[in-house]
């Protein structure tokens, strides 16, 4: 399907061939609408590149233990795995905001995931432990250029009435991927081996990463900009902070994964502990209430596409609070619950935000998204190591209360913003 040539008729589904591209001006190249065969297109190519960034991510998380038995490792030390790779993935993503401004869009994911699915399967065949850390720094730094690059896309191509549900989409293909990772590594791992599981995730992530291939329309309203100095990217930088929604969104990234991080972090060692004494693998199935946030993530984004993305974002941050009241009670179906609305507000919220900073940010898109990227992997690892402070003074109450008060910043956040959007001016 081609645009037609005649002036009074656009066709939004079309993708143009790049002598058009090349020609026209960004301005006179018709967004991806919602509903459009072009839009779907992109949108199920970002859930699969969500997919594969996240199941690469923490496919290590449920093999600590297999770890700590194959090379004799502390489970301290067993659990660098993860954390070398989401330190190094917070870091190569402020990076990639930066850098991505002179890259291909379509080019530096594909390379992106395709480098981080080889590392991967190297990290099967990994000899000895300080060599499989090294692996999982790089694949880290390899992943970093997935997520700001494409909410950056999003914003760029997708028409702002139909952002709300393709960033959805996106972050539900994170969901599946956080998901996957975990459960399909620790099914395999029990059938096989944590090598053969590993090696398994290394192969989706290749399969993920050709169909997003196929899939990704090429960019339309964006042009690689070459030798970008300091003094531009300085500028950049101090031009996201001077508009005043955009750092309270990178707030309310700090506020929802910090929330989210820690209470699974802890959750684990309440349920381990009496009265519940669950078994490891009765608590690994809370994985699976990571559904809920791919149900949550399209739907908050078209919601929020209908209604306004304030009064989304509060509702999403009030259902995390709801559910951790139920975490409170000494019922395990209560807890589930309580997991399970924390799970749908935590994704929820995070589409409707990071579909915001998108919209919000007129130039150097893919900076503004790592910005609110790094806030949010910054949440996960100091409020989610601070917890385990709260938890040895004062039990789930404390790391219950910590998680309340963060929440009450993000409702007081996020009815600021509402005001704003109401007023036109976020």
């Amino acid at each position: 399907m081609t645009a037609s040539p005649e002036p009074h008729r656009t066709a939004a589904s079309a993708v143009p061939p790049p002598h058009v591209a090349s020609h026209a001006s960004p301005a006179d190249v018709p967004y991806l609408e919602r509903g459009t065969h072009a839009y779907w297109r992109a949108s199920v190519a970002l859930l699969f590149a969500g997919y594969a960034t996240f199941s690469l991510l923490y496919c290590v998380q449920p093999l600590l233990p297999a770890f700590s038995s194959a090379f004799g490792v502390s489970p301290a030390q067993s659990s660098l795995s993860l954390s070398v790779t989401t330190a190094a993935l917070a870091l190569a993503v402020f990076v990639a905001g930066f850098v991505s401004e002179g890259w291909s869009r379509h080019r530096l994911m594909t390379l992106s995931l395709t480098v981080s699915a080889l590392l991967t399967l190297g990290v099967s065949v990994a000899p000895q432990w300080h060599q499989l850390l090294v692996l999982r720094t790089l694949e880290g730094l390899a992943l970093g250029g997935v997520p700001a690059v494409a909410m950056a896309y999003l914003a760029e191509e997708v028409h702002p009435d139909g952002l709300g549900l393709a960033m959805g989409l996106y972050v539900g293909g994170t969901a599946i991927g956080g998901m996957a990772g975990r459960v399909i590594t620790g099914v395999v791992a029990d059938l096989f081996s944590w090598r053969v599981a590993i090696g398994t995730i290394g192969v989706l992530g290749i399969l993920a990463m050709l169909a997003f291939r196929a899939l990704l329309p090429p960019s339309r309203h964006f042009v690689p900009r070459r030798g970008l100095g300091f003094s531009h990217h300085r500028l950049a930088l101090v031009k996201q902070f001077a508009r005043p929604s955009l750092p309270a969104l990178f707030l309310m990234a700090f506020v929802l994964m910090g929330s989210f991080v820690t209470l699974y972090n802890y959750i684990g060692y309440r349920l381990l502990a009496p009265p519940f004494q669950l078994s490891q693998t009765a608590i690994g199935g809370i994985f699976v209430v990571y559904l809920t946030g791919v149900v949550a993530s399209p739907w908050s984004g078209r919601m929020a596409d209908t209604f306004g993305r304030g009064r989304v974002l509060t509702g999403a941050i009030v259902i995390m609070l709801a559910g951790l009241a139920l975490t409170m009670l000494p019922s395990i179906l209560g807890i589930a619950a309580g997991i399970a609305c924390v799970t749908f507000g935590f994704f929820a919220g995070h589409a409707v935000a990071s579909g915001w900073v998108g919209r919000l940010a007129k130039e150097a898109k893919g900076q503004a998204a790592a910005l609110y990227l790094l806030a949010y992997y910054l949440g996960s690892s100091i409020v989610g190591s601070y917890g385990g402070r709260f938890w040895t003074a004062h039990g789930w109450n404390g790391v219950a209360g910590l998680v309340a008060a963060l929440l009450a910043l993000g409702v007081v956040t996020s009815l600021w913003l509402r005001g704003r959007e109401r007023q036109g001016v976020a």
